[in-house]
């Protein structure tokens, strides 16, 4: 069962604008702690936690918080984040 989750207007990267906004901003994040709400539909949210650890042409990868025996990497596109599917919330 996920959690509705709708992020506070401050620290929400703003998905308006150009393509190269949201790279140079996820670019210029990393290696900070990051939330990330992900949109699965039908007003359900995944939100989950972690690093943005490495960033490539058309994706980026973030490390997420979970029990400490175990790693785990997700990883998401620019697309995402500016056809907003996904949300970030730097802090």
């Amino acid at each position: 069962m996920s959690v509705v989750y709708r992020p506070r207007k401050e620290n929400v990267m703003k998905q308006q604008g150009d393509m190269g906004a949201v790279v140079r901003s996820i670019r210029g994040n990393v290696g900070n702690h990051v939330k990330v709400t992900k949109n699965m539909g039908r007003n359900r949210y995944d939100v989950v936690e972690g690093t943005i650890t490495e960033t490539y042409p058309c994706i980026f990868t973030i490390k997420l918080d979970e029990a400490a025996d175990t790693i785990k990497t997700a990883s998401y596109s620019y697309v995402d984040v500016y056809t907003k599917d996904i949300q970030l919330q730097f802090g």
